[in-house]
């Protein structure tokens, strides 16, 4: 049993689908004001700089024009905004990163807008 585990893991880990080391990221364009702001958000990416491309991508291609990435993360990420204020916050789990990002946001107004896990 434990030769068949190192085989698979062996396995999963030359063909490259443990995503252990994956990167993601989020993209917002938030006016000061906007009701809702616009964002990309990507996961899975093996460098920080392919997971801020492909984020402002998805935030453009969505319509928003005037993206910019505001978190990479390993892990978690989140991005919590009111009218006006945003913040950012990364984690071990989804809750973690989600309740940091309303702790930067630092206004009883903000709510979480976009998260998501590798």
């Amino acid at each position: 049993m434990r030769t068949l585990f190192r085989s698979t893991l062996l396995a999963a880990l030359l063909t490259g689908s443990l995503n252990v080391w994956a990167i993601g990221a989020i993209a917002v364009d938030d006016e000061v004001g906007a009701a809702e702001p616009g964002y990309g958000l990507v996961t899975g990416f093996a460098t920080e700089r392919e997971a801020q491309r492909a984020a402002l991508k998805e935030c453009r291609d969505a319509g928003n024009e005037e993206c910019e990435t505001v978190l990479t993360f390993k892990g978690c990420g989140a991005y919590a905004a009111s009218r006006s204020y945003y913040g950012v916050g990364s984690g071990s789990s989804l809750k973690a990163a989600e309740r940091k990002a309303i702790e930067a946001c630092g206004n009883n107004a903000c709510k979480v807008v976009v998260s998501d896990c590798e």
